[in-house]
């Protein structure tokens, strides 16, 4: 007997009949490593939105699903290269001039960043704009994010002794943003200042607006139910360039998130060799997810939510988790029953799938599965990355050589097993409370 056989034939004596030897050889190591290696190679340049790079790993997702036989969202496979796409446009807001006055000192630049859709600010004292303070004392996240959760325009004072956390935060806005309209909600201007209470002010501020155009790559299954859709998700763009490291400056996105878009690559090609599923399976590879979830909002928008029975999202499954070998997790574990179904599947197998254990990190809020979890969707997070200590994270480090393949391919083959019962139609999660989703 061939080792591929011995192989095949293990996993079918572990996992029962219902999944045959020859269907489990097509979640393979070697294929989980060409698809991972290529998407994170330095040809494509860190993936950042806007970029060459993202647009050669778009096309690399174009011709595989192309290959797998999957058809475009809209139905149309006629053509002989039928496109993926799914186009749309935003506006890429870029600072260029930002002046602000408190009482009689002019605020140096270093001192200054901007929260605005608008693409001009002239503000003074007449205009009375909110005056928010964040003092020394206070936790300075909490009260940032309370402060540009707010929906009127402020000007938000904040306290030489977060200095440090200022410039942290003013260097990722002082990048501008991408908004999806231009001259909408309300603008936050932050100030580094020892000034409690000014007794004027004046603002004057300017963007430099882009319309661009985004896209995602979404291939679909069609099942026997053609308005119940599954969708397999995972987010091919990363960050680009970024602080270089011995020389190296592409932040490659190796596990961020190359390896989820790979996995929602392989369970394409998986499921296409299945027979006809009973739901409709939807695979997609969303665009800027790192400037704000573009891409899955644009998809949101497309479909019906009710229509969508269950969304696993796939994000950082390249290293092994807290749990051991053949386990992850999944955000939001408590929001509906997907987990507990998934993990009943799993029974009797190598796998598990746990609630995750960093809720402090608010990860079920930090990826795709959020929009459409706010829709009443379960949509969910699969991840096995130890996100407390990897120390790869957004840096020039994520890189292929430092991910675990076996472990990888591990959970890939556990994602098809978990899913099985929502893919045939036998398992429905529970949808979603809209009032407990922020």
């Amino acid at each position: 007997m061939t080792r591929h056989k011995l192989f095949a034939t293990a996993f079918s004596l572990l996992f029962g009949a219902s999944l045959s030897a020859q269907d489990l050889s097509v979640i393979n190591q070697q294929e989980a490593t060409r698809l991972l290696q290529t998407l994170s190679h330095d040809d494509m340049q860190g993936r950042a939105a806007f970029s060459a790079g993202i647009e050669k790993a778009a096309d690399f997702i174009e011709a595989e699903f192309h290959a797998a036989g999957l058809v475009p969202l809209n139905g149309n496979s006629s053509s002989q290269a039928p496109s993926y796409r799914q186009t749309f446009y935003v506006h890429r807001l870029t600072p260029n001039q930002v002046e602000v006055t408190l009482g009689k000192k002019k605020i140096a630049p270093e001192h200054l960043f901007v929260n605005t859709a608008q693409e001009k600010l002239e503000w003074k004292h007449k205009n009375k704009i909110n005056i928010i303070s964040i003092p020394e004392g206070e936790n300075f996240r909490n009260a940032f994010a309370k402060a540009n959760s707010l929906e009127q325009d402020a000007i938000v004072l904040i306290h030489p002794s977060h200095a440090e956390a200022f410039n942290s935060y003013r260097g990722y806005f002082s990048r501008g943003a991408v908004k999806k309209e231009v001259g909408t909600g309300p603008s936050k201007v932050y100030v580094l200042t020892d000034q409690a209470a000014p007794k004027k002010y004046e603002v004057k501020f300017a963007n430099q607006v882009e319309k661009l155009s985004l896209s995602n790559v979404v291939g679909m299954i069609e099942g026997k139910r053609k308005d119940e859709f599954v969708v397999f998700s995972g987010h091919y763009d990363h960050i680009g360039f970024h602080k270089t490291i011995d020389g190296d400056s592409i932040a490659n996105g190796a596990d961020d998130d190359a390896s989820g878009t790979t996995a929602m690559m392989m369970l394409a090609r998986y499921y296409k060799q299945q027979p006809q599923p009973e739901r409709t399976l939807i695979f997609t590879a969303f665009t800027a997810e790192e400037i704000g979830g573009h891409g899955s909002r644009y998809f949101s928008e497309q479909l019906n939510p009710d229509q969508i029975m269950a969304m696993f999202n796939i994000e950082m499954v390249g290293k092994p988790s807290k749990f051991g070998p053949n386990s992850a997790y999944l955000t939001g574990y408590e929001k509906s029953d997907l987990g507990k179904m998934m993990q009943k599947r799993l029974e009797g197998t190598t796998y598990s799938i746990h609630p995750d254990p960093y809720p402090e990190q608010n990860l079920f809020y930090r990826s795709d599965n959020a929009t459409l979890a706010r829709l009443g969707v379960p949509a969910h997070t699969i991840s096995s990355v130890q996100i407390d200590q990897d120390k790869t994270y957004h840096t020039v480090k994520d890189e292929f050589e430092l991910l675990d393949m076996p472990h990888f391919t591990s959970m890939i083959r556990a994602i098809a097993l978990a899913a099985q019962g929502v893919v045939t139609g036998e398992d429905t999660p529970m949808r979603v409370d809209k009032a407990l989703v922020k």
